[in-house]
């Protein structure tokens, strides 16, 4: 019997945040509409209290975005959680998340507070809020390199307050798979009222594990995943979206939990998030990068000719991509030239195309990809050299 994970989006907050991904008005409200369809199960649509132009667009959203819980953050100061709940006012299932830090450095160093002052701050905003909403959510900002004992008190004050989602951020990508997965191990079991709140997972990628520290908070009984397309986000990023959503797929024995992402989707949801913020996904990036099913290497696309699952495990049509590439360079093989040239109307015999892969190699030893064009011409050369011979 599998379970339930939320996907909780913050492309439009964590991801926007993100140097240089800055997107207008009407460029958040079609991405929130394209996440909608898309399937996710709440959409973080900005920091309402940061600014006017962010405050508005949350609004929109929340007015224009239906079948999805809209979210928006705000820190624990009053006036931050009023304009949050005045942006969500029309939304059809609002969401207040609040966020408080609680390590030692933050709390020192960035608010001056005591960690007492900051138990007090925190229950005394939750409990505004739920007077406010119905669905509220509370993140320990840099909860990743705060003491356990310090965050089971924490947590225990705002679920006795009031929330309702309990989010154990890792901050600033500090965490190793095996920590993150302990911590919420620990907090489930000591924390008093834990089972009657879902528990969040937030990671950053600063240590490249976003996605690894993602998957051993599920394993330890994180029910929801605060993630953004393409891994967007501050610093190196977010744990990306695609990337959890495939892995629990692709190892569904293992976790057993399912999310309502329909993946056909993901590879449309990504590109068109890279048009509009000009952020380019990087060729090698999992799930929807360019060269995430294609195959240049001979080995590599004769098992393919021969058998897809040979080297892809995922079914490049199951996110959206209409299917593997066989990119023609200086590493393919017989196989795959004989193949490309057959799409092309070509028939060599064997001798033919032992002529076509020693001219084909020149040429591929010259620049990064041969394309149908060059092909077409190479063969054409090759046929008038032998009519003329």
């Amino acid at each position: 019997m599998s379970e339930r994970v939320l996907i909780f989006d913050t492309t439009l907050r964590d991801g926007e945040q993100s140097p240089g991904c800055s997107m207008s008005l009407a460029e958040k409200s079609r991405m929130a509409h394209t996440l909608r369809d898309l399937g996710v199960d709440v959409i973080e649509a900005g920091f309402a209290a940061s600014s006017p132009e962010d405050r508005a667009a949350v609004a929109h959203i929340a007015h224009a975005v239906r079948g999805v819980r809209i979210a928006t953050l705000a820190r624990c100061v009053q006036e931050d959680v009023e304009l949050a709940m005045a942006a969500l006012e029309h939304a059809e299932a609002p969401r207040l998340h609040l966020f408080l830090a609680s390590s030692d450095i933050h709390l020192e160093h960035k608010l001056r507070m005591s960690r007492e002052e900051a138990v007090c701050t925190a229950a005394h905003h939750v409990r505004l809020a739920r007077t406010l909403c119905d669905d509220v959510e509370f993140s320990a900002e840099d909860a990743s390199r705060s003491e356990p004992a310090f965050l089971v008190r924490l947590f225990s004050e705002v679920i006795a307050a009031g929330a309702t989602t309990i989010n154990v951020p890792d901050t600033v990508g500090y965490a190793d798979p095996a920590s993150y997965g302990a911590l919420f191990a620990l907090l489930r079991r000591e924390v008093p009222g834990a089972d009657r709140v879902v528990w969040s997972t937030h990671c950053h990628d600063d240590l490249g594990l976003a996605v690894a520290n993602t998957l051993a908070g599920l394993e330890h009984g994180a029910r929801q995943v605060e993630c953004t397309l393409n891994g967007i986000g501050e610093r190196a990023g977010n744990a990306a979206l695609e990337e959890v959503v495939m892995a629990l797929r692709v190892h569904h024995r293992r976790y057993r939990l399912e999310c309502g992402v329909n993946t056909r989707r993901l590879y449309p949801a990504s590109r068109e998030l890279a048009a509009i913020t000009g952020s380019l996904v990087a060729r090698n990036k999992a799930i929807v990068g360019d060269n995430a099913f294609a195959h240049e290497a001979g080995i590599h696309q004769h098992g393919m000719l021969r058998h897809r699952e040979t080297y892809e495990i995922i079914d490049p049509e199951d996110v959206g991509v209409p299917g593997s590439t066989m990119v023609l360079g200086k590493h393919s093989g017989r196989a795959a030239l004989r193949t490309r040239l057959a799409g092309l109307g070509y028939s060599p015999d064997d001798a033919a195309l032992n002529r076509a892969f020693v001219a084909f190699k020149r040429l591929a030893d010259t620049q990064r990809e041969v394309d149908d064009k060059d092909l077409d011409r190479l063969m054409r050369h090759l046929q008038t050299a032998e009519r003329v011979s």
